[in-house]
């Protein structure tokens, strides 16, 4: 093969050996996202990340390695990608814009089940609902009220403000508020309602109940009846010492008074 030979073909030679090349890169590209969506999936399923939500990042991650590995691929074979690579720039903002609020739902959907402030099953106050987690989704989280209403909220409105979790420390701490009309005795009063919340149904003993003169009120000595139980029983627990305490009181001849109003008359 002469050299005029040798010139015609250089171009049709360097094509193929791009081309080759080409192949190469997307055979390891292919390789290495399924390399990563492997290591990643790893890590999240040992940080206890919800198994749905890795799948997806592990997908995620794969498609971007393979995205990446295919424009280098066209590059090398001497295809121009800037022009590629902006059209796709371009679309991810586009669609970006208009799935604006989803993906903001996405986003905090992602840091719920990455950092767990709650789980399925707790009872929490969010977005100025309280319930039980029934579920926990990509873009929305669903509890179940006490009256029973299933209440659908997006993941966003859960981040936007406080989240109250009332199960993830074991217990759940009441405060019954009683007030006793003046002139009873104060020692004989702790001890009577320091009785009732003893009996009280659900009550734990461990931390014990404590009961704390609160306040001189208009209208009465306000005491502050204070009990532990368990989450799940923090209903019928309330409801148990309200009625234990209003029945020792009753039974100890210690007065609850109606709010009084004292109006004193000017002489003329």
């Amino acid at each position: 093969m002469d050299g005029k030979e040798t010139a015609l073909l250089a171009p049709y030679l360097n094509f193929l050996q791009n081309f080759f090349i080409a192949i190469i890169i997307l055979v390891i590209g292919w390789i290495l996202s399924k390399w990563a969506n492997r290591i990643l999936l790893g890590v999240l399923r040992n940080r206890k990340v919800d198994e749905a939500l890795a799948r997806f990042l592990g997908n995620i991650l794969q498609y971007i390695v393979l995205v990446m590995a295919v424009i280098t691929a066209l590059g090398t074979v001497g295809i121009e990608t800037t022009s590629l690579v902006a059209v796709l720039a371009s679309a991810g903002i586009a669609i970006g814009l208009a799935l604006q609020g989803s993906l903001s739902n996405f986003a905090s959907g992602v840091l719920i089940l990455f950092f767990r402030p709650f789980n399925l099953g707790d009872r929490i106050s969010a977005a100025g609902e309280t319930g039980l987690v029934d579920d926990i989704g990509i873009f929305t989280t669903t509890i179940l009220t006490p009256e029973n209403h299933k209440i659908i909220i997006p993941n966003a409105s859960v981040l936007s403000g406080p989240i109250t979790n009332y199960t993830t420390l074991g217990t759940r701490r009441a405060s019954v508020e009683v007030g006793v009309a003046y002139g009873a005795d104060v020692p004989k009063t702790i001890e009577v309602l320091l009785g009732a919340a003893k009996r009280g149904e659900g009550v734990l003993t461990d931390p014990e109940p404590g009961v704390f003169f609160a306040n001189l009120g208009a209208s009465s000595l306000d005491f502050s009846v204070n009990v532990w139980c368990q989450p799940d029983d923090y209903l019928t627990m309330i409801h148990s010492v309200r009625q234990t305490v209003y029945e020792d009181l009753n039974a100890a001849g210690i007065e609850i008074p109606f709010n009084q109003i004292v109006v004193h008359q000017a002489d003329k």
